[in-house]
């Protein structure tokens, strides 16, 4: 337990009005559950209510407040710092205790009961981008069920749907403290800790892998897992994206590209044309945050010949230009 990270989140969890908020947040209603609505909340917001572009964003929960059911396209932990909350998905009840953690699959419905106000509850997004395929690939290899969730980063809407993960942490202290340390590196920041916060998660989800198989710790897991072996053509894709075609790849591995395309598509719910603009985008996020290259030299280092349709495939994506991305994110990263 860190005094100072729990008094810094006690003066930014302060209770919220949704009314107030939605004329704000603009939120478009996709669907209603108990005769309530859901919304789609398609980007993260710091704790000042301002849009918050990075792949990893952190944020406190208001205590006291209404949240309506809603869905995101990117992966939420949620975690007690001190207190308890319930998670509501569309068929269950969640009790999530103090130090547990739950992980959220993209697309599943989801909101929690108004929480204490003596309660310190926080929010982990990770975004489609805040791994590397590499990354996904040692977690593979420590547990079939959640390496799929985390896969579902990189999914459309139907493989993370409904999807959670429950951790028992049974009070770790080495859980605990790296929790404490990633708040630090976040509300902290320096040219650093972008990376140190990346690093420190992976390492999180390897403890508590580790705890569970080790300790017997419960890890309740809410999906059906398949298709892990279709990281081997993702890691191909990694590493030969800038100059990859369907048919070069289908020959490496001796399949029928169409086989090969209609597999993609089956286990990741991405084409694999998205596969490759995604890796694509990855790299040049980080051409963007540590060089000081040109936006057309980034074009044509990750296998684009064209500017203007990069700069296309980058907004869909990340849903913010190429020079936006630069400029928010080198605020923390200044290029020497």
């Amino acid at each position: 337990m860190n005094p100072e990270i729990l008094e810094l989140l006690h003066k930014k969890n302060r209770p919220r009005d949704w009314q107030t908020m939605k004329p704000f947040m603009e939120p478009m209603q996709v669907s209603t559950l108990h005769n309530k609505p859901v919304y789609e909340f398609f980007y993260t917001l710091t704790d000042n209510l301002q849009v918050n572009p990075h792949n990893i964003s952190i944020s406190v929960y208001p205590v006291q407040s209404y949240v309506p059911y809603h869905v995101h396209n990117y992966i939420e932990m949620i975690i007690p710092l001190l207190g308890n909350c319930t998670v509501l998905t569309n068929k269950e009840e969640i009790n999530v205790q103090q130090n547990d953690i739950i992980i959220m699959g993209n697309h599943t419905t989801h909101t929690a009961k108004p929480i204490a106000e003596s309660s310190i509850i926080v929010n982990i997004a990770l975004k489609g981008n805040a791994f590397t395929l590499n990354e996904f690939n040692f977690i593979q290899h420590s547990n079939e069920s959640i390496s799929h969730l985390l896969f579902s980063l990189l999914s459309n809407e139907n493989l993370g749907e409904n999807t959670y993960s429950l951790f028992h942490t049974a009070h770790n202290s080495k859980v605990i403290n790296l929790l404490y340390d990633i708040l630090d590196e976040y509300y902290h920041p320096d040219i650093h800790s972008n990376q140190i916060i990346k690093l420190e998660i992976l390492t999180l989800f390897s403890r508590l892998l580790r705890s569970a198989a080790q300790a017997d710790i419960n890890v309740k897991v809410n999906n059906k897992a398949s298709g892990n072996n279709v990281l081997t053509f993702l890691l191909y894709i990694e590493k030969n994206y800038s100059n990859i075609t369907l048919v070069s790849m289908g020959k490496h591995f001796g399949f029928n590209s169409n086989y090969l395309s209609n597999y993609l598509k089956k286990q990741t719910g991405m084409s694999f044309i998205q596969l490759v603009h995604l890796q694509r985008i990855n790299v040049a996020a980080e051409y963007l945050i540590y060089t000081n290259a040109s936006i057309e030299q980034i074009s044509y280092k990750i296998g684009y010949e064209n500017p203007s349709y990069f700069y296309k495939i980058f907004k869909k994506i990340l849903h913010i230009s190429p020079t936006e991305y630069r400029k928010v994110n080198q605020k923390f990263n200044p290029v020497k």
